[in-house]
């Protein structure tokens, strides 16, 4: 465990000194874009934050190939080198739209050439841990490449899709992450397997990457980590289960994983979050005629906002939901699967308390002012709740406050923000 510290630290380092400088060479030569109609930011912010995260990860990972202790993982170097590859090859193409916005075929065809070499290079799922008594079931060559390639496309865009506030993908990251590098380091005590070892270092670095850049990205922030950053994370995070849920062997006692499923139900649930959204925007999207990559203002975190939610509420929001759902299915790993269950329940009703309140509080502002005649027909806009306007997420107003007058004055002081 000392040593995945240490390269997450060196990572961490890495990435804060690199998005410091990546965040004055944006500004001094204004590599920025202007505002688009869906962004939540009303001032130009560079995008350019993926640069750092990557130069983070590679050089945590190229002091990693010096320590004895990650000579297992190292003893088969084309991985770790297809893996830096597939990266940089990612963040290029990430960095190309980010000044100069590619169309989506472009940059899918790239994604399933990046995901298509991590394939090639052995990073493949071979096997899935589902079959008859619990045991293993083993994929055919053809088979196993489709099925790689479609999940790294499928998380990398996933992670893409969330990256519409601050700080969100890079926080996700950490928790989920964390998550699980917990059960992959698991895995590796106990199975002694290299592709665990590697799951784990790769994560380490990712964590330590995200967690340097999460400052510059805070709200308000000073820098994003752009398509280069969210598509680099996604992939990152998409090897690292591969190589735990893909790389599981007969040769082990599937008694040894607690459950045959959990490894299978683990990669959901730490990216459950990015996946759903990602699912919602592709039918939506169909559903209207549109292409599933053509842009739109109707993400998860979009809507938390027409709710009433402030930004750093939908932000912990969403850390709260992938908390739940990612710790909440590590539990079965270490306790009896009745309290665990018992956990997951009480924390995914904790969140849907929490994410529906604006809602409640909305209908009691709404009988507040229709119980004031003297506003007229000024309230009528409370009448349908169609998008729970967020003017009034600061506080519930009175009767005497809701009048047409001050109604209006309300209205003009507070604009709802602009969707990223």
């Amino acid at each position: 465990m000392t040593f995945y510290l240490l390269v997450a630290l060196i990572s961490g380092v890495v990435s804060f000194g690199a998005s410091w400088g990546v965040l004055r060479l944006s500004h001094r030569f204004k590599l920025y874009p202007g505002i688009r109609e869906r962004d939540v930011h009303t001032t130009p912010t560079p995008r350019l934050g993926g640069i750092a995260i990557v130069i983070g990860i590679v050089v945590s990972l190229a002091i990693a190939s010096q320590i004895s202790w990650f000579d297992l993982v190292f003893a088969d170097p084309f991985p770790i080198i297809a893996i830096v590859a597939a990266a940089i090859l990612m963040l290029g193409v990430g960095v190309v739209d980010d000044l100069w916005d590619l169309n989506w075929m472009t940059k899918l065809a790239a994604q399933l050439l990046v995901a298509g070499f991590l394939a090639w290079s052995s990073l493949q799922i071979t096997s899935l841990p589902v079959g008859p008594n619990g045991g293993i079931t083993l994929l055919s060559p053809t088979m196993s490449l489709i099925v790689t390639v479609l999940a790294v496309v499928l998380v990398m865009n996933a992670v893409n899709f969330i990256d519409g506030l601050d700080g969100l993908v890079a926080g996700v990251t950490i928790i989920a992450g964390t998550v699980f590098f917990i059960y992959s380091y698991s895995l590796s005590i106990d199975t002694a397997q290299t592709a665990f070892n590697l799951a784990s270092l790769v994560m380490a670095v990712l964590l330590g990457a995200t967690a340097g850049f999460l400052p510059f990205n805070w709200h308000p922030a000073k820098i994003f980590m752009g398509d280069g950053g969210a598509l680099v994370v996604g992939m990152l995070m998409a090897v690292s289960t591969i190589s735990v849920t893909g790389q599981i062997t007969p040769s082990i006692d599937p008694s040894q994983l607690v459950t045959a499923f959990l490894p299978l139900l683990l990669p959901f649930a730490v990216l459950i979050v990015p996946l759903l959204d990602f699912g919602l925007a592709v039918l939506r999207r169909l559903r209207a005629g549109k292409s599933p990559f053509s842009a739109d203002r109707q993400h998860l975190h979009h809507r938390l906002l027409d709710m009433g939610h402030s930004h750093f509420h939908a932000v912990l929001i969403f850390y709260a939901w992938t908390a739940v759902v990612a710790v909440g299915t590590l539990l079965f790993l270490f306790m009896a699967w009745w309290w665990a269950l018992t956990a997951v329940i009480i924390g995914l009703i904790a969140c849907t308390l929490v994410t529906l309140a604006p809602l409640s509080r909305r209908k009691r502002i709404e009988a507040v002012a229709q119980s004031a005649p003297e506003a007229g027909d000024a309230l009528a806009r409370f009448d349908p709740l169609d998008a729970a306007a967020p003017d009034l997420r600061d506080g519930d107003m009175t009767a005497a406050e809701l009048t047409a007058g001050e109604l209006t004055t309300a209205d003009s002081a507070r604009q709802p923000e602009e969707s990223r």
